[in-house]
Order: C-alpha cells, then structure tokens, then sequence
C-alpha cells in the first residue's frame, strides 16, 4: 500500500470547550489534506467576507489557521502494526505544503 493512501483521521477541537470537538474521516493523507485546506478556505472566506477583505490565500494564513485551533491531529492508519500512529499539527502542516507543492506541479 502506498503511503498516501492510508486510512487518516483529522481530530480538531476549534475551542478549549470539549463541546466544539469534531473529527473528519479519509482514505488517504491526501484526501485528509485536500479536507483540512477545505476546512480553511470555507473558515477564511467566511472570516474575509465578514470583514470586508479580500479572500487571502497563503501558507501563512493555513499555518496560523492550524495553530490557533485548540487542538489539531491526526490518526493515519499503519498496516504493518495493524494501528493508528498520532501526529501532530506540526505533522499536518508540513503534510499540507508538501500536498500543496505536488498539486501545483501537476497544475
């Protein structure tokens, strides 16, 4: 089984309260990556259009997106030890960059 096609869990928490956890459930890290920037463009748009700004699309925007959620992780599902291994939000954005650097290639 290629890498990126694992079984991934995205866990998000949006506020300290317990009440605003949510998690997303994928096929692949790719599929898992192509959500979290789905997640942002919906959060940034809604955030832009409410101040009146522009929509404003760039790495540091997604970073301080992820890092100011109170919690964000993810399970990706490994075959060999038949278990989920966690990684962190640290994991997720660099994840993400690289998912993004791959789409632009083929664009």
């Amino acid at each position: 089984m290629a890498n990126n096609n694992k079984h991934t869990i995205i866990l998000m928490q949006t506020a300290q309260s317990k009440a605003t956890r949510t998690f997303m459930d994928y096929g692949s890290i790719s599929q898992a990556m192509d959500g979290t920037l789905f997640i942002f463009a919906i959060v940034n748009s809604f955030c832009c259009l409410c101040r009146k700004f522009p929509f404003c699309y760039d790495i540091s925007n997604l970073y301080n997106f992820i890092d100011g959620l109170a919690d964000f992780s993810a399970l990706v599902y490994e075959p060999s030890l038949q278990a989920y291994l966690p990684y962190d939000r640290e994991w997720i954005k660099h994840k993400t960059l690289q998912h993004l650097k791959k789409l632009a290639q083929t664009e």
